[in-house]
């Protein structure tokens, strides 16, 4: 939270002032206008531009004289006077003009020291460029404080100049964003963050376009595991990535369910930067970052692709493999749980190995938008609570088909949670979570759920598709309920609808940005 200044005008450049009328110096004239004013003669000015240059601020000033002539001056001074300020000035010498303390009062500087928010409502998005930036003096021991002047550039008070206190440097002219709390408090957003979701969200729309379902994959390694003409490295891969598929029982703990995410491809990053090689090999999208090179590798015509050279080829093979498959696919709504299902048929002239390569991109195609998802619905919400989001896909093995489970996790927390964290004084439950899932299981038909923990109180809904499964599923919340009280849950609502949740502008960040190089 950044406070807006709440001493008066006056105050707030009193040092300065003080300073000026012990040395009689406030504003030096960049060049000598000798006679423009008689000595000891005044005359009204006012600061038509500032601009700061290290510790000094450079203005130009408009003077009217009393004969009616406006005269332009370039001056620079110790103290910022924004843009718009009506100043009396005096010529104590040929190239000096001088603003004395009694005459640098609070109504001739053109500042907000408040907010008005019948013009600016709470939770307005302002926007602004930085003017000025000043270190306050502190007492020894206390934090370091700034003051600065932001030239506002939206809402109803546009135009108007903003003083205000941070604990922090703002760069000058930078463009800022902040949210309105009060008449005397923003709180500012970072831009960095918001042009890293902005590219993450058109990325996305790519990104999506190229992915498809697991299950066609899954079911042509199934395929070719079984297949005794096959190459042996690629069946051994295949078997290995099969191998390594949870089943339902394995899903019926909590232990399992940890494992089956660790191994979903969306921890595969963090594994590597973290050097765990003994959980990357258990890794979804790292056996099918394995099994790309050796494709080609069996494709007649095609080159031979060692493993060690997967960083450099795997951008060019997944193009490859992809072909015209963007071009001719619906782009589905950046953000939107769950993805939806996609399987590619077969194409005309191709073999199976070229198949197969085009499955294998699409699958990891489909795992990076699970990720990029992530990454787009995690940031600082209006309130000021810090949203994080791991969204990924499990295909579990049901039988002799593989059932992909989709899940969206949210954490929500506030910055006193965010501290205590940091401190590893706080209890995980005390956060606000959010589960989404999202699957299609014979015969009951696709599914979905929303559920809600928060101080150890679990509320949900359920969507079924198929009218008689919702019918199906109402029957038996009762004992859904019991089992989760003998878990130890305190248990809100538990309803089920028929059809689908309600889609619309779901995305709790918000989606604006400011470049602040511009």
């Amino acid at each position: 939270m950044t406070e807006i200044n709440s001493l008066s005008a006056q105050t707030a450049i009193n040092s300065q002032a003080m300073k000026a009328a012990m040395t009689g110096e406030l504003l030096r004239l960049i060049e000598a206008r000798p006679g423009l004013l008689a000595s000891g003669e005044t005359a009204q000015a006012e600061v038509v531009s500032l601009r700061q240059t290290g510790q000094e601020f450079q203005l130009v000033l408009r003077l009217m004289q009393a004969n009616g002539v406006q005269t332009q001056l370039q001056a620079s001074a110790s103290q910022p006077l924004p843009q718009g300020s009506q100043v009396t000035v005096s010529q104590t010498e040929s190239n000096r003009l001088a603003v004395m303390l009694q005459q640098a009062n609070a109504s001739q500087i053109a500042t907000l020291t408040r907010l008005d928010t019948s013009k600016v409502p709470v939770g307005t998005l302002l926007q602004g460029k930085v003017l000025t930036n000043q270190a306050l003096a502190q007492a020894p021991g206390q934090p370091a404080a700034y003051r600065a002047l932001i030239s506002l550039l939206n809402s109803a008070q546009a135009g108007a100049t903003l003083t205000i206190d941070s604990p922090r440097p703002l760069t000058v002219g930078s463009l800022l964003s902040a949210l309105v709390q009060g008449d005397q408090s923003l709180r500012f957003v970072p831009l960095s963050g918001r042009q890293d979701q902005l590219s993450i969200a058109q990325q996305l729309l790519t990104q999506q376009s190229r992915q498809a379902s697991l299950p066609g994959l899954l079911n042509t390694l199934q395929q070719l595991a079984r297949d005794p003409n096959a190459d042996g490295d690629l069946r051994a891969s295949a078997e290995r990535l099969l191998a390594g598929l949870p089943d339902a029982r394995q899903l019926g703990d909590a232990k399992g369910v940890a494992q089956a995410l660790n191994n979903s491809g969306a921890f595969l990053e963090a594994k590597l930067l973290g050097g765990f090689p003994a959980s990357v090999a258990t890794d979804l999208k790292a056996h099918l970052l394995r099994l790309m090179p050796l494709v080609p590798a069996n494709t007649p015509g095609a080159p031979n692709l060692a493993p060690s050279s997967l960083s450099v080829t795997m951008p060019m093979l997944a193009r490859s493999a992809l072909g015209m498959l963007e071009r001719v696919s619906p782009k589905p709504q950046p953000g939107a749980f769950p993805l939806p299902s996609r399987l590619l048929k077969a194409l005309e002239d191709e073999g199976d190995l070229q198949q197969l390569l085009r499955l294998a991109a699409a699958a990891i195609s489909r795992l990076q938008s699970h990720a990029m998802s992530s990454l787009q619905q995690t940031g600082t919400l209006e309130n000021g609570n810090l949203q994080t989001t791991w969204q990924t896909e499990v295909p579990i093995r049901h039988g002799q088909e593989f059932i992909p489970l989709q899940v969206k996790l949210q954490r929500e927390e506030t910055p006193q949670q965010q501290a205590d964290r940091q401190h590893e004084a706080q209890d995980p439950l005390q956060a606000l979570w959010r589960i989404e899932l999202a699957f299609d299981l014979s015969p009951l038909g696709p599914l979905q759920v929303q559920a809600q923990l928060s101080q150890g109180r679990l509320s949900g809904q359920l969507w079924a598709e198929r009218e008689q499964t919702a019918r199906l599923i109402d029957a038996q919340l009762g004992a859904l309920r019991e089992r989760l009280l003998a878990r130890g849950l305190d248990v809100g609502d538990l309803e089920c609808h028929p059809g689908t949740p309600p889609q619309g502008p779901r995305t709790r960040v918000e989606q604006r940005w400011v470049d602040e190089n511009a």
